[in-house]
Formats: structure tokens, sequence, C-alpha cells
């Protein structure tokens, strides 16, 4: 199974993964789980980071990547053009390109947000 962690549940998972749920943990835990983090949220956490919202550094990114074993799923054209259609129930712009990637790429993504559960088709996983 393909997993994509949101933007919050890869922050949790490196810095304090008692926060993730235990149906969460356990998805990620599986040996037959292909974990993924899409660039969006690496290039959320860099913003985040240089406006000061958060305190997640470039090396605390690349070493939560390698530690948890994450691939990197590019964004592409046709992921953006799923935006097209998707409805309005995120304001989000990080997050809408997420679900958009993972409805493209029927993945499911793993979030404690529950807007992502107002999205038909996407599976979520918390």
């Amino acid at each position: 199974m393909r997993l994509i962690l949101d933007t919050v549940t890869f922050i949790w998972a490196v810095s304090s993964p008692e926060r993730l749920s235990r149906h969460a943990m356990s998805a990620l835990r599986k040996g037959t789980a292909v974990r993924e983090i899409s660039v969006v949220s690496l290039t959320e956490i860099a913003v985040k980071q240089a406006s000061g919202k958060l305190t997640v550094s470039k090396a605390d990114a690349m070493s939560g990547v390698a530690d948890l074993r994450l691939r990197v799923l590019p964004y592409a054209a046709e992921h953006a053009f799923r935006l097209f259609d998707l409805p309005r129930h995120h304001a989000d712009p990080f997050d809408r390109q997420i679900i958009a990637q993972a409805l493209v790429e029927n993945v499911s993504v793993v979030t404690p947000d529950k807007a992502f559960n107002l999205y038909e088709g996407l599976k979520v996983v918390w």
C-alpha cells in the first residue's frame, strides 16, 4: 500500500511520534507500505520555516525523509490540473495540492486533518 504523509504528519513523525494515532502508526510500520512525502510538503516546510512559522530546518527535513525512509513524490502537471476540479472543502493551498496529488496517484493520505475526509474518492488513514 502506498501512503503519503501530509505535512503535519511528517513533522509529528519526526519530532513527536506519540501524536500519531495507533492506526496511522500501524499503517506506517507495515513492511509492505511504501511511505511517501510530497515535494509540496517539503516546500510548505521551507516556506513556513523562512517566515518563522516553523522551526524545522533543512537538515531536520532531510534527516526526517531519510530516517522514515520516505520516497519524495514529485508534483506534476497532472496533479495541478486536478486542482481545477477539486471542491473547496479545504482552503489551505498546500493541502489542496497534496489532496489533488493523492487523488491522481490513488495514494492514501496519512493525516489527522478531518477536512481531507470531505473529498470523494480520497483514502485517509488516521
